[in-house]
């Protein structure tokens, strides 16, 4: 039956924005240097009349969606922005009305339509991956999940059960779902502090002894600076995956610059967690790689919380890529394979056991793998994808309200300050972490909470 509480689209708008990164991120043999960040802006109204304006936002991160040859990056680029611009205007043209959860999934079914029209345009004759289309269409989900919650007065996560949904979650994910909705799998309200994941990519300086040439822009520019100005107590590491005795080496040196940084301000448990980017060629790599962090620093290896995508991210074709002797160690977690239920499940058979849930593949399928993932027990971490400004507040608000998530990732105070300038006046205690911890006791306004 109808609900007086479905929405409606009126009028969807965008907007892109340039943000230079204030220093370089490297990762999977990558490097990225600025952000193209893709803005929302929708009108709608619910059944009984209810209008509001919301907004999604989430940087077009194509390097890292849809890894290509450098020559083709700049038309990769182009593809998904084209594809994001194609989405909105569809959502657009919209008129039917129901819960923000089936909306979205409705205008999905769009996606590879769309693809191929914005690949035409970008003059690109390969395929669109599926995970570039996920990151594409996000602001667009975001958005309609934020004027829903804008339109009712409500934070978007309390109004995900039966009194506003039409359908369980069953019709997304299958019997074993039925007669459940997203309540049972978020929090009605958000956790007040969560620890804040520092990244530490592979080009970062350590020590003042590896700053070829000092930023000078006042900001922390080495990691012992970074743990020191934010008591951090959470350090992902990217690794390189095809280079053994760097990766050791690296960190191992992380593990002695945190030990002096920690001590002096009188810090004792700290954790990191390992990211490879999927560079491994297989378990054997990581397997070898363990053992010689054990060796070389067995602190390092005890202080390690999870490990995150080490292999390929098509699963399918490379099913010979079992994390069971892996997982028995520590946490593997998918990131870049995690695109839809059937990939959770497939992780699942190989041996993964946990899963990184993004804003960026989509407010809608993060719920719903956020829910999928706590059915089966698995490990859950949730990460940014170098969010700026109102996509980080996203991603955090998704960390604060999912159980058993127990840090957020933000680097975007890294590496590109400069996106977080006007939603760092309004939320400090988002931004600038106290005690390695940011405040997400602030993201309980309307919509997705900010």
């Amino acid at each position: 039956m109808p609900k007086p509480t479905d929405l409606r689209l009126l009028e969807v708008t965008t907007q892109t924005t340039q943000l230079a990164y204030r220093t370089p991120i490297k990762f999977g043999g990558r490097v990225v240097s600025d952000a193209v960040v893709f803005d929302v802006f929708i009108e709608a109204e619910t059944r009984d009349g209810r209008r509001a304006r919301g907004r999604g936002s989430m940087p077009m991160a194509n390097v890292w969606a849809w890894p290509a040859p450098p020559a083709l990056g700049d038309q990769t680029l182009q593809a998904m922005l084209g594809l994001a611009e194609r989405c909105a205007q569809e959502a657009g043209r919209y008129r039917d009305l129901g819960h923000p959860l089936e909306i979205t999934h409705t205008l999905a079914a769009d996606h590879p339509r769309l693809s191929a029209e914005a690949l035409l345009a970008a003059n690109l004759d390969v395929p669109m991956p599926r995970l570039a289309q996920l990151v594409a269409s996000s602001p667009l989900e975001a958005a309609i999940h934020d004027v829903y919650g804008r339109a009712l007065g409500r934070n978007s996560y309390d109004v995900l059960g039966a009194e506003f949904v039409n359908r369980d979650i069953g019709a997304y994910l299958g019997p074993a779902y039925a007669g459940e909705y997203l309540d049972r799998y978020t929090l009605r309200a958000p956790k007040a502090r969560l620890p804040l994941y520092h990244l530490v990519g592979a080009v970062d300086p350590l020590t003042p002894a590896d700053m070829a040439q000092p930023v000078g822009d006042g900001l922390p520019e080495t990691l012992g600076d970074w743990i020191a100005a934010d008591q951090l107590t959470h350090l992902k590491i990217k690794l390189n995956g095809d280079d053994l005795a760097w990766d050791v080496e690296r960190v191992a040196r992380v593990e002695r610059v945190a030990v002096e940084a920690q001590r002096a301000g009188g810090v004792s448990t700290w954790h990191y967690s390992l990211d490879f980017n999927e560079k491994c060629a297989n378990v054997g790599y990581i397997l070898d790689f363990l053992a010689g962090v054990r060796e070389r620093s067995p602190s390092a290896l005890a202080r390690v919380q999870y490990i995150e995508q080490p292999t390929h991210r098509d699963l399918k074709a490379h099913p010979e890529n079992r994390m069971h002797e892996a997982a028995k160690i520590k946490p593997v977690v998918i990131d870049e394979s995690l695109i839809d239920l059937e990939s959770l499940e497939l992780a699942r058979e190989l041996g993964y056991s946990g899963v990184a849930l993004k804003t960026c593949k989509g407010h809608s399928e993060a719920l719903l793998m956020g829910a999928a993932a706590q059915k089966h027990n698995l490990f859950l971490c949730v990460q940014d994808l170098t969010c700026p400004g109102y996509s980080f507040l996203h991603s955090a608000s998704l960390a604060a309200r999912v159980p058993t998530v127990a840090a957020i990732e933000g680097n975007s105070r890294q590496y590109c300050p400069v996106g977080n300038v006007e939603m760092s006046r309004k939320y400090p205690g988002m931004f600038k972490p106290v005690g390695g911890t940011i405040s997400t006791e602030e993201m309980t306004g309307i919509g997705l909470g900010f």
